[in-house]
């Protein structure tokens, strides 16, 4: 995540508003799928949330 204090504070709301959003759909994305895609790429249905929130598939 990007440090939002060296922006000004529009700037900074903006993108943070853009890095929850991106957040929520990689989220939904994920939840999207089965339980077999999910241990396809390596995941079950309670990592989903720490691995997006981690930014990555890497365990």
């Amino acid at each position: 995540m990007s440090d939002y204090r060296s922006r000004s504070p529009i700037r900074s709301l903006i993108a943070l508003g853009v890095h929850r959003w991106r957040h929520r759909k990689a989220i939904k994305e994920l939840e999207a799928l089965s339980d077999r895609e999910l241990w396809d790429i390596g995941l079950i249905r309670n990592d989903i949330a720490r691995t997006v929130k981690r930014g990555s598939l890497d365990k």
